[in-house]
Formats: structure tokens, sequence, C-alpha cells
């Protein structure tokens, strides 16, 4: 049974940096994409950046691109996304996600069955 677990969210100024890690387990995760995505208060859960497992493409939403960068550690079976230059905007309860998915469908919430229970991110101006 797939199993993903967030970690390292928090409270942090305008500007200021935080590192999510995602630790992922139950199967080989070869075939997989792994993704982040976000939901801030009264919004819709949306996609932030996902990485090819196999290869390591990776993915991002635009409003975060050139700020954050996700990354894997496959003897870890570990996911991060490193998060600078942080804004009010990007506060946020942010999951883990994970499938095996054609690439052209990565940014669509609905396309992963395997979710972890989400960490809050704070980022206070």
């Amino acid at each position: 049974q797939v199993q993903l677990v967030e970690s390292g969210g928090g409270l942090v100024q305008a500007g200021g940096s935080l590192r999510l890690s995602c630790a992922a387990s139950g199967r080989t995760f070869s075939s997989y994409f792994m993704a982040w995505f976000r939901q801030g208060p009264g919004k819709e859960r949306e996609f932030v950046a996902a990485i090819r497992w196999r290869g390591g493409n990776t993915y991002y939403a635009d409003s975060v691109k050139g700020r954050f960068t996700i990354s894997r550690d496959n003897a870890k079976n570990m996911v991060y996304l490193q998060m600078n230059s942080l804004k009010p905007e990007d506060t946020a309860a942010y999951y883990c996600a994970a499938d095996s998915l054609n690439s052209d469908r990565v940014q669509l919430a609905y396309a992963y069955d395997y979710w972890g229970q989400g960490t809050q991110v704070t980022v206070s101006s």
C-alpha cells in the first residue's frame, strides 16, 4: 500500500525559504510521477510541481517557476520541494501526490490516486 508522508511546513516571513519533504513507501516508484499540490483557504487544490521518478523530468506551475525546485532521492524514496522567495500568496496546505500517468496529466489533481496528509505552510507579510 502506497504511503506518502509530508513534513517541513511551518511559518516563515515573506522572502524566506522552506524545504518540504515527502517520504514515499509501499511500492517501487520508478514508473511514477511524484507531485506537489497546494490548497489555500477557500480555494481549489492547485498544481505546484511534479517530477518523473525515472529520468527526473520536472514540471512547474507558472506561479512558482524560478522560486521552487522539486527533486527526488532515489535511494531514500524521498521527494523534496525547495521553496525560496516565499510570498504570502504561497500560504496553503501542501500535499504530496503520486501515480503512474501520462505527462500531459501531471497538473491534474484528479489524476492522482495517492496522497499524503498535507503540511501547512504559512507566509507572513
